[in-house]
């Protein structure tokens, strides 16, 4: 997947145009694979920010980089 085709993805998301449970469920776990990064949903739904965007979601889930032990 492309960052334009994920930022198109979560655009879908954050503006209601995926009302299906079962499709958004389908979409989020599309992105946390694609873009390596279990927080996506945390992004979409829980960012404080008032400006949130599918630009800013899509930047910060792949500047994710999870810890190695």
């Amino acid at each position: 997947m492309t960052r334009d085709e994920s930022v198109a993805l979560v655009a879908q998301l954050l503006d209601g145009s995926i009302i299906d449970e079962a499709e958004a469920d389908a979409a989020l776990a599309t992105l946390k694979v694609e873009l390596s990064c279990p927080h996506i949903s945390d992004y979409i739904y829980w960012d404080f920010d008032p400006e949130v965007s599918a630009e800013k979601v899509v930047n910060r889930a792949m500047s994710y980089a999870p810890f190695e032990l």
